[in-house]
């Protein structure tokens, strides 16, 4: 059985790549301050937050494993299972529903899967969220993967540049 890769951030060189993951490279002080919010973050939780975190801590649901407040590329989720590519935000009802369709569809760029509930669904029924969760969870799904490039070798590179 082969390893699936995991969700992370990509802290390589930067070329002029057309995959949008290419662009998700965060370093030095930048991702300094990501990582202090994500800590933040994660002392500082919501009551929505914390009922949830309640039921995903600790592989209880369907023997996911999720992380809370994960870095993803340069942006923090509330929770994310990396095996599985989906992440799970919890937002207040007032938020900008237009910041929260610029970032899911630049996580759905590179196969991110997004669920969002409000704070009140959570607090009122946090079975009933474990349940949509998990049903997604359990849902197939392709990620998208990188266009293949051929391999650069001397010979073609002399053969192109007309030697």
């Amino acid at each position: 059985m082969t390893q699936r890769k995991k969700l992370s951030i990509s802290t390589g060189p930067k070329d002029e790549a057309a995959d949008p993951r290419d662009t998700w490279g965060v370093r030095g002080k930048r991702l300094d301050r990501l990582h202090d919010m994500a800590r933040d973050r994660r002392r500082n939780p919501s009551a929505a937050e914390k009922a949830l975190w309640a039921k995903l801590a600790n592989q209880k649901l369907g023997g996911f494993k999720f992380k809370r407040q994960f870095i993803v590329g340069t942006s923090i989720v509330d929770f994310a299972c990396p095996t599985v590519w989906l992440v799970v935000e919890i937002d207040d009802v007032d938020i900008d529903t237009e910041l929260q369709a610029m970032s899911d569809r630049k996580l759905a760029e590179v196969g991110v899967r997004v669920l969002r509930f409000t704070n009140e669904a959570v607090l009122e029924d946090v079975d009933a969220v474990c349940a949509q969760i998990l049903d997604m969870l359990n849902t197939p799904f392709e990620k998208p993967r990188r266009p293949r490039t051929p391999p650069v070798t001397p010979v073609a590179d002399a053969y192109n540049a007309g030697y």
